[in-house]
């Protein structure tokens, strides 16, 4: 049995959810999101919780059980309160600016790099070197982290690149450092 499939999901004020030929439509004061529910599964809506049914005890749909009831909290949670990553720029002179709608990095390479932010994603450049990226949808805001990240990924030697917020990396020892 899934225990993460077995969790009601609570239905905050405000968020309206609806069902039509296997899809979901969760509608919240942050936005509109909707998901192609996976296959054996359904979905009873009360009026203030959501709970995720199997419909047999098979191997493969109790891993779709714990899929679907996780893909429609994330919905209800983004549609509700949204979600907030923070990355931040390590090494010597890097920096981020936003103007308008983009990103400018500069980060070591002889030219700034622009990164235009999709839609739905809004971003705060705290410091010079903080980013705080808000996002309805949690999988285009993973996606666009990725994004960024690949820009200058953190270095195992150095420690310089863009890395999430507390984030820990395994140093390495350079080539002298073995002796």
């Amino acid at each position: 049995m899934s225990r993460i499939g077995k969790k009601p999901i609570p239905l905050p004020q405000g968020v309206k959810v609806q069902v039509a030929d296997g899809k979901v439509m969760v509608t919240g004061p942050q936005g509109k999101l909707d998901q192609v529910m996976p296959p054996r599964v359904d979905l009873e809506i009360g009026k203030s919780e959501i709970l995720v049914k199997p419909q047999d005890d098979s191997r493969l749909t109790r891993s779709y059980w714990g899929l679907a009831r996780t893909l429609v909290a994330n919905m209800v949670t983004g549609a509700s309160q949204g979600f907030t990553r923070v990355l931040e720029l390590a090494g010597t002179g890097y920096k981020v600016e936003a103007k308008g709608n983009t990103l400018v990095f500069s980060v070591g390479y002889s030219k700034p790099v622009e990164f235009p932010l999709p839609q739905g994603i809004t971003a705060q450049v705290e410091k010079a070197n903080k980013i705080e990226l808000k996002g309805f949808d949690k999988e285009e805001l993973g996606q666009t982290i990725a994004v960024i990240r690949a820009i200058r990924p953190p270095d195992a030697y150095k420690g310089k690149g863009i890395k999430n917020l507390g984030e820990v990396l395994r140093r390495k020892v350079g080539k002298a450092g073995g002796r």
